[in-house]
């Protein structure tokens, strides 16, 4: 169990004298200046002076803030202007906030193509500006390890998390209210360690004559700073950027690349959030801590949840409304005819709130246009962002200490290939009448936004995705119409599933349900998370009233989350996954709307006269990628446990179950003839001939490969075989049986003596082989699993013995099986080199070579 006593903060502030800091930061004890021949100096890019020499004394204020500089008014004062030609950043630091702990976030904003992504977290880290004589200090505070009321152990504690200082720097000159102004440039162009960028995106120097400045902004909490940097990755770059190797670094497509950097540096709240402790059955996102005061003598790992702060107006109504609520305003790029969904995806978590007993908890708002003090870029705002982006994205602000979310970003687009018209089209356009062709129309493109939006505000509250609780719906409930409508195909936004792919045009399933909401799942994890717990004054004491919300899992088994130490074996817990409670029957179900997308797609993509065949492709594509995605839910039956997240003292015995032995063989006969057999939709001459000159092989070869490679994976193998030491062969699938099974499946046309085999079955054999080889020659596998793969090879030769002298076998099948056995010949020893003398055989085996001539 995790467990989180929150008592007492303790980290080492001061040069001279530790303090245990109770719930809050307190100002670190300042010791005398020190003389000046014994003051250490800044490095010349954080302002004056050199390394080794004294520090120069302030200057008066006039000389440093200049005329030259404009100047921001917010927590800090940010002065901004050119000195000696150099774009230059002035902190003037109030004296009430030093000693304060504020969170430096870094972030890639924009980028150049191949170099990190827009929206990529770079770092971010807890800080506190301290002043010793006329220097300012800047910590960084470590607030994962903390003690309980023994002050022993808290002191031990604080003299093992001493802050380190990540910069000093003189005082350049003081307001005249005795505010301290240092050169903070540095922090922004690369000059400080722990706020580069460089390595996030690959490069390796800084070009300086194409880096810049763009703005520094500061606002009543928090201040922002942007920076255009090109990095250089390859020798000799111009404009002082560091040497490389010759090439473009990893990522950086060439010698160079330009991101746009931002930095938000935000006060944390003076008095932090009641933290509420991390339960395993409910999926939340954590701060992860070490505890050192417990009552066990031992430290104890824990994790509180991130989440919003919420406190309710009127704290005896079942339900209010909040003190302040979560605010996200809609970025003002958003095009008009797009800002009512994205709205209605904000607030479409309205209903789980209030069963947390909150009232408009969380509200969609325009951005003001009037208002010249309000920024996009300003921390304290959440906001969805309206960005250009192939992929989903969030960003958030938290408080380290307490797992408060101080803000968030969401970027959303309507294209982002996992939410978008593709997607859809394939997944649920033979029960859509709006989705005959491409491009969408307006109304049902703006309910698949919605849903992108809906399910990336989720992760900003704090929710990671639930895999788990669509398993828990059977087949004939997401085929019910009346069931579908009150209760979502899936319970939760979250669960990663896309579309209803499972269902049936003949079900009469409503197109509005066909895409997932916030349902019963998301209701339960915000009343978990979110929901008072009032006369609770600590952590540990809001756990009874939490663990009675927690049993509904036991009678309502659809709010169930991901089971800890899962490690991927639960075939209920799987990505892109609809009806996984039987994912052969879901599977066969998905493949029948599978054929029906093929049948419709090339009318579908054809109606933009004088276009290209991109979106035909672009469906066929994705139909393929559906087509293995599917078949893995099957695959991932086999050696697969059962599980559920119990904690001690329920109901229901142990975590993991082995799946029954009957089910896996069930799975694998499904595989065998669906997955390893190419079906008839993949191979449709009016599609293949228009979207490419060659590759359709080459598709069905990458697909099926992919499942095989699933199928054969050696975590599983070695999973079936504890399986059988401890559950026995009545229950387990015996890895044996399990790889004899596969063999006769891949290679059934050997048992059928003068059978032709087509490339795409001497493709998937082939396949067999090099994975096999893997197995055996390859680094990784155990003993046992070389063991089992010898085996299985030397019985597929005597085998294929057989087989290669059979009566009448046609001319490519028998040159195929001779060149198999001249491959397990070479894998089982690859010291031996074997010389193939059939000259149509050495074609087709040209270039796998494996330690042998070929």
């Amino acid at each position: 169990m995790v467990r989180s006593k929150l008592r007492v903060w303790s980290v080492s502030l001061a040069c001279a004298a530790t303090l245990v800091v109770v719930a809050s930061a307190q100002p670190i004890a300042q010791d005398p200046p020190p003389a000046a021949a014994q003051d250490p100096v800044a490095d010349p890019a954080a302002g004056r002076g050199g390394r080794g020499g004294a520090a120069q004394a302030p200057r008066p204020y006039a000389q440093v803030v200049t005329a030259a500089f404009k100047t921001s008014e917010g927590i800090f004062k940010v002065h901004r202007g050119l000195v000696n030609g150099t774009d230059t950043v002035l902190f003037e630091i109030p004296k009430n906030e030093l000693d304060k702990d504020f969170v430096w976030n870094v972030s890639i904003k924009k980028t150049t193509l191949g170099v990190g992504f827009g929206g990529q977290a770079v770092s971010s880290r807890v800080v506190r500006w301290v002043k010793r004589g006329d220097r300012i200090l800047l910590l960084g505070i470590d607030y994962s390890t903390r003690a309980g009321d023994d002050k022993e152990v808290a002191q031990a504690v604080a003299d093992a998390n001493y802050p380190s200082i990540i910069r000093t720097m003189p005082v350049d000159a003081y307001a005249p209210n005795g505010d301290a102004v240092i050169n903070a440039t540095a922090f922004f162009m690369e000059g400080v360690t722990e706020f580069q960028a460089r390595g996030a995106v690959g490069g390796r120097g800084l070009a300086a004559d194409r880096s810049f400045l763009e703005k520094a902004v500061s606002f009543p909490d928090n201040i922002n700073v942007e920076s255009t940097l090109t990095f250089t990755g390859a020798d000799n770059a111009g404009g002082g950027g560091g040497g490389g190797r010759g090439a473009g670094a990893a990522g950086m497509r060439g010698a160079s690349g330009t991101v746009l950097v931002h930095h938000s540096l935000m006060k944390l709240p003076e008095k932090p959030m009641m933290s509420r402790n991390f339960d395993q059955r409910v999926g939340f996102n954590t701060e992860a801590l070490t505890d050192f005061g417990t009552d066990e003598h031992r430290s104890v790992n824990e994790q509180i949840i991130t989440r919003f702060r919420l406190d309710k107006k009127d704290a005896n109504a079942a339900v209010s409304e909040p003190v302040k609520p979560i605010v996200f305003y809609v970025d003002p790029a958003t095009p008009a005819k797009w800002v009512p969904f994205v709205k209605r995806g904000i607030e479409s978590w309205q209903p789980a709130f209030e069963a947390a007993g909150f009232k408009n908890a969380i509200v969609a708002k325009d951005a003001p246009t009037n208002d010249p003090n309000w920024s996009a870029e300003d921390a304290r705002y959440s906001i969805v962002r309206w960005v250009p982006t192939p992929t989903e994205a969030q960003s958030l602000i938290r408080d380290p200490r307490s797992g408060e979310i101080l803000s968030a970003s969401v970027d959303v687009y309507p294209n982002v290939a996992t939410f978008g018209a593709t997607y859809y089209f394939v997944q649920a356009g033979p029960l859509d009448k709006r989705a005959t062709q491409l491009p969408l129309p307006d109304d049902l493109s703006g309910e698949l936004l919605r849903f992108q939006v809906a399910h990336g505000v989720g992760h900003a509250l704090g929710f990671p995705h639930n895999l788990k609780a669509s398993s828990e719906y059977t087949i004939t409930q997401i085929r019910d119409p009346k069931f579908v409508k009150e209760m979502g195909f899936v319970p939760s936004i979250m669960d990663d599933a896309r579309f209803n792919y499972v269902s049936q045009p003949e079900d009469g399933i409503d197109a509005a349900d066909l895409i997932p909401k916030v349902g019963p799942y998301d209701k339960f994890a915000v009343t978990w998370g979110y929901k008072p717990v009032p006369a609770a004054k600590t952590p540990d004491q809001e756990k009874p009233a939490l663990d009675q919300i927690v049993k509904e899992q036991e009678t309502k088994t659809y709010l169930r989350f991901s089971t800890e130490g899962a490690a991927a074996s639960d075939p209920g817990d799987n990505a892109e996954a609809v009806g996984d409670s039987d994912a052969v029957q879901a599977t066969t179900l998905g493949m029948k709307n599978l054929s029906r997308v093929a049948a419709i797609m090339f009318k579908a993509t054809s109606t933009k006269v004088g276009d290209p065949w991109d979106d035909l492709e672009a469906v066929y594509g994705r139909m393929v990628s559906q087509w293995g995605t599917e078949m893995g839910h099957v695959v991932k039956i086999i050696g697969g446990l059962d599980s559920q997240q119990l904690h001690i003292g329920q109901a229901g015995g142990v975590r993991f179950k082995t799946v029954p032995k009957l089910r896996q063989m069930e799975a694998l006969q499904y595989v065998l003839k669906n997955a390893f057999e190419v079906p008839a939709f993949m191979i449709d001459k009016e599609v293949l001939r228009r979207i490419e000159s060659g590759g359709a092989v080459a598709r069905v070869r990458a697909a099926q490969v992919g499942v095989l490679t699933s199928l054969l994976q050696s975590a599983r193998i070695d999973r079936m075989t504890e399986q059988l030491t401890i559950d026995g062969a009545a229950i387990a699938y015996s890895p044996l049986q399990f790889l004899a099974d596969v063999r006769a499946g891949v290679w059934s046309e050997i048992g059928k003596p003068g059978t032709a085999i087509n490339i795409y079955r001497r493709n998937l054999q082939r396949a067999y082989l090099d994975i096999m080889n893997q197995k055996l020659n390859g680094p990784g596998s155990s003993s046992e699993i070389r063991m089992l793969a010898k085996g299985e090879l030397r019985a597929l030769d005597r085998q294929l013995q057989s087989a290669v002298g059979a009566a009448g076998l046609e001319e490519n099948t028998r040159r195929h099986l001779s060149d198999s056995r001249e491959e397990i010949a070479a894998i089982l020893d690859p010291r031996v080199s074997h010389t193939i003398t059939d000259p149509a055989a050495a074609a087709a085996a040209g270039g796998r070579g494996r330690g042998g001539v070929r």
